[in-house]
């Protein structure tokens, strides 16, 4: 649905984006991530043909950013960090307004309103000034002239930015109802929103993809070992020591919880049944034994490393991806 393919975007001397690819399947939410500063808006105005690229190519639904921009704006509906409202016109009367710009036919433009009204929860409101909504309320706003002509593509730009916990739960859950129906490109540098909202991360860093997976194969393309976290009822006083000498055992670490630890394993080999087996002899008590893996917060820290650190995100993440072998996607 969404085709990026060598695009690179040059302000004179400085590189925005620098040789961007990937790719978005249709009915797909795609978190694109980044730090600020990192290229993910001059993206978004790319696609939805606000900026022309300096190269590559760029296309969605089939159609050409640069060349058919016309018909790429039918298809796309676009949230701004910003979203572009009226405050003076109540939600009615914008929507209204919006439906008539993107040049709905009346009786389609009544029933679309009366829709996304509902969709996105503006029941309460729809006959209220949109200067006197909440942000909360005013982001639904944004979102509902994005959807008003039933968009294959949406592109929203950091859609929860300036949101309280309960207006971006709300938010998030709205975005994730969307999935099958649109496809979405989620730009963000908030991580709990890519967890929470989508299904494949794209992640920026200084202009350039430096990964393209979902995140739990970022995770286990990343990890340098397996980890376990081990909890037991009566360890005795050398637990830890007894089970560092276990064979594929690296480490073990004490938590802050009672009776917990987590253990490093050689890469590609499961204890669990060997730990299992282990505690039970030994009369521990064993509570849980839980696989863990890398939080998208400890992916991301390793893929966008500033410079004067050894090695790039990039090439930190092709590095582990040979190493592990564990992921058959590579970055673009």
């Amino acid at each position: 649905m969404i085709t990026v393919q060598h695009v690179s975007k040059h302000y004179g001397r400085h590189t925005a984006l620098d040789d961007v690819t990937f790719h978005v399947k249709q009915g797909e939410i795609l978190a694109f991530l980044g730090p600020n500063g990192a290229g993910k808006t001059t993206t978004m105005r790319i696609l939805t043909c606000f900026l022309p690229q300096s190269e590559g190519m760029a296309k969605v639904a089939g159609f050409d950013c640069l060349d058919e921009p016309i018909e790429v704006k039918r298809r796309i509906g676009y949230l701004p960090e910003t979203p572009p409202l009226y405050p003076e016109l109540t939600v009615d009367e914008y929507l209204t307004f919006v439906g008539r710009l993107k040049r709905l036919a009346p009786r389609t433009l009544a029933l679309r309103k009366s829709h996304v009204i509902d969709q996105v929860g503006l029941s309460s409101v729809h006959h209220r000034v949109i200067g006197h909504l909440s942000r909360g309320y005013r982001q639904r706003v944004g979102l509902a002239q994005a959807l008003i002509h039933d968009p294959p593509v949406l592109i929203l730009d950091e859609p929860t930015v300036g949101l309280d916990p309960k207006q971006i739960i709300e938010i998030r859950g709205l975005i994730k109802s969307l999935a099958g129906s649109h496809t979405v490109i989620l730009s963000t540098h908030i991580l709990p929103e890519a967890m929470a909202t989508c299904d494949r991360v794209v992640i920026i860093d200084r202009g350039r993809i430096v990964a393209e997976d979902s995140p739990d194969r970022l995770s286990s393309g990343l990890r340098q070992s397996e980890k376990m976290s081990l909890t037991v009822k009566q360890p005795g006083a050398d637990w830890l020591e007894r089970l560092r000498m276990l064979p594929g055992v690296l480490g073990v670490l004490p938590t802050a919880e009672p009776n917990t630890c987590t253990i490093d394993c050689q890469l590609g080999r499961d204890l669990r049944e060997t730990l299992s087996q282990f505690v039970v002899s030994q009369g521990y008590g064993l509570l849980e034994l839980t696989p863990l893996s890398l939080s998208l917060e400890e992916v991301f820290l390793q893929l966008t490393r500033r410079e004067g650190e050894t090695g790039t995100g990039e090439h930190h993440y092709r590095d582990a991806i040979g190493q592990s072998g564990q992921s058959e996607q590579r970055p673009a």
